[in-house]
């Protein structure tokens, strides 16, 4: 088995997404491939290692392939349920990170407030990985590029249409396919769109990829001639009491299968899941031979592999 060099000079955590170069992330997405194709050549890469897993909110996919990912590799996860006490509330989150990197080699958070995740990150001298915060989801988009990739066999030009909400899968898809090189078209109603600085600075990485942001109002506009279609949730955990609302506001940006249509003939169809079908997505699409859903799902487990034996070995 040849050897695929981990990515150099990366940043001490993975917090937005960011951090990454785009040279860098092509390698990151040579390692994940080779880790996916060869995974017993990886069984001891974090063995004697320890995560801690922090989630204040609850999670299916997040959690199993941490923790089966870690312990494909050899190490160990200790779980902390925080899901019915915030962050911060029992004791100050400094006090929580300076603890833990006296035990552990690596913490994941699952958090409301991006804030609590970089409180942690400046407290701790380990590795702090985002598995989701109100401002980005960046495994979930690693995880969602790897597998464009998997299936176009590149990501330079490929024009990816997110409709729906301006939210944290919506930022980490900008800021992952900026570094991609990808043509990203974000369509949402008045009011919902994406942060103006995450718009900005994925344009700047953009200009130098030659891939391209656009920001839009009307579906249609940014699912013509796209090949890969990607909606999420219109109202996110933390915002129930807005779903009403929403469901109105965005009934308009629901993928079905007449906007699906106007994708090119070889797109495909994305969710972060867990999905609602019938208001970001009919059956008929989310459902379909379009759909690679699972695909994305599976491939969490094998990028936040990679993920882990970047930034703990």
């Amino acid at each position: 088995m040849d050897a695929v060099a981990t990515p150099t000079a990366l940043k001490h955590d993975l917090l937005t997404g960011a951090e990454w170069t785009p040279a860098q992330l092509r390698d990151f997405f040579r390692l994940a491939a080779q880790i996916k194709a060869h995974p017993d050549g990886y069984r001891s890469a974090l063995a004697g290692r320890v995560l801690t897993m922090i989630f204040e909110k609850p999670s299916l996919r997040t959690r199993v392939t941490f923790e089966t990912g870690i312990a494909n590799l050899g190490g160990t996860v200790i779980f902390l349920d925080h899901t019915a006490s915030r962050l911060g509330e029992r004791e100050p989150i400094r006090d929580i990170a300076k603890n833990l990197e006296r035990w552990v080699q690596g913490i994941v958070a699952r958090v409301f407030a991006q804030e609590a995740l970089d409180e942690l990150a400046r407290n701790a001298n380990v590795p702090v990985i985002n598995a989701l915060s109100d401002k980005f989801h960046p495994c979930q988009a690693l995880a969602d590029f790897f597998t464009l990739e998997e299936r176009f066999g590149g990501l330079r030009g490929l024009k990816l249409a997110y409709v729906g909400d301006g939210n944290n899968m919506c930022h980490s898809l900008l800021v992952t396919g900026a570094r991609c090189g990808a043509h990203v078209r974000v369509a949402t109603p008045e009011g919902y769109e994406p942060n103006a600085a995450i718009v900005a600075e994925a344009k700047r990485v953009a200009r130098e990829t030659r891939g391209k942001i656009e920001i839009l109002r009307a579906p249609e506009e940014a699912v013509s001639g796209a090949q890969a279609v990607y909606t999420d949730v219109w109202a996110s955990m933390g915002q129930e009491s807005e779903t009403a609302k929403r469901e109105v506001t965005f009934a308009a940006y629901q993928v079905n299968e007449a906007l699906f249509a106007q994708a090119a003939r070889d797109a495909v169809f994305l969710h972060c899941l867990p999905a609602h079908r019938g208001l970001e997505v009919t059956p008929g699409v989310i459902d379909s031979p379009h759909s690679i859903i699972y695909d994305q799902a599976e491939n969490r487990l094998h990028v936040q592999k990679a993920i882990l034996h970047t930034l703990l070995t």
